[in-house]
C-alpha cells in the first residue's frame, strides 16, 4: 500500500507545474485511469464472456421447459449445451472477480487515514478549496456555496451525468438485446426484475461520493465514469 502510495504523491510532483495545489487532486484521477486501464483486458475478457453466455439463454430456456420436472436431468442438458457451446458457465465471471482486489486496494488507498503505520499524505492535500481528507458532511458546515461545498456540487453534477448516460445505456441494452428472451417471445425468468432494477444501481454513486474521504470521492467518480463508457463500448 506504501508503494502505491508513493508511485501517488511522484505523480502528484509531476503534475504541480500543471495543477498546482490541486496536483494530488489531478493525481488520484490519473492514477485511478492507468489501473483502469490496465486492467481493460480482463474487462473486455468479461464482457466476451457475458456476450457468450446471453446468446445461450433462449437454449436454456427451452430446456426449462422441457426437462423443468427433472432437476438433474435440466442440469445434465444445461452442462451439455455449455460443453457443446465451448462457452464456460462462469464466463465473464472470472475476469471480473480478479479486479475487484486492483479496485479494493484504491479504494483503500484513498480512504485510510493510515498507509503503513503512518499518516496518509494524500489527504492533506487540496482539490481547490477543499482538503482531500474532507467529508461532505465537513463541507456543509462552511456553507453550500463555500469553496468546498461548490467543489462537491461540481462532483454531483460529474455523477449525475455520468449516471444519467449509464441508465441510457442499460436501458437501451435490455431493451435491444435479443437473446434475453426465448423462442417463443417470453422475457427469461428474472430479466424483468433486473431490466428495472439495474439502470438505477450507478445511481447509488451519489451516496458513495457524499460519505467518504473527497480523495476517495475522486476515484469512485473517476472509476464509475470509467465503467459506464467502458460498459457503453464493450456491450454496444
Amino acid at each position: 500500500m506504501s508503494v502505491f502510495a508513493t508511485l501517488v504523491e511522484h505523480l502528484a510532483d509531476l503534475l504541480q507545474p500543471l495543477f498546482g495545489a490541486s496536483a494530488a487532486a489531478a493525481a488520484i484521477v490519473l492514477f485511478t485511469a492507468l489501473v483502469r486501464l490496465l486492467v481493460h483486458p480482463l474487462s473486455r475478457a468479461a464482457a466476451r464472456g457475458q456476450k457468450a453466455r446471453t446468446a445461450l439463454q433462449p437454449k436454456i430456456a427451452e430446456l426449462r421447459k422441457k426437462h423443468g420436472k427433472d432437476p438433474e436431468k435440466l442440469q445434465r442438458a444445461v452442462l451439455e449445451l455449455h460443453a457443446r457451446e465451448k462457452v464456460s458457465p462462469l464466463a465473464g465471471c472470472l475476469p471480473g472477480m480478479l479486479q475487484v482486489p486492483a479496485f479494493f486496494l484504491l479504494y483503500h488507498l484513498f480512504s485510510s487515514d493510515t498507509i503503513g503505520g503512518e499518516a496518509n499524505g494524500l489527504l492533506g492535500h487540496r482539490l481547490f478549496a477543499a482538503p482531500l481528507g474532507q467529508r461532505w458532511a465537513d463541507a456543509l458546515h462552511g456553507g453550500v456555496l463555500s469553496g468546498a461545498g461548490l467543489v462537491y456540487a461540481g462532483l454531483f453534477v460529474v455523477v449525475a451525468c455520468v449516471s444519467a448516460f449509464s441508465y441510457r445505456t442499460s436501458a437501451r441494452m435490455m431493451a435491444a438485446n435479443p437473446a434475453a428472451r426465448a423462442a417463443d417471445g417470453e422475457q427469461l425468468p428474472g430479466l424483468g426484475a433486473v431490466a428495472k432494477v439495474m439502470p438505477f444501481m450507478s445511481f447509488f454513486t451519489l451516496v458513495t461520493v457524499a460519505v467518504v474521504p473527497l480523495a476517495a470521492a475522486l476515484y469512485v467518480v473517476t472509476s464509475t465514469t470509467w465503467s459506464a463508457v467502458e460498459r457503453a463500448v464493450l456491450y454496444r
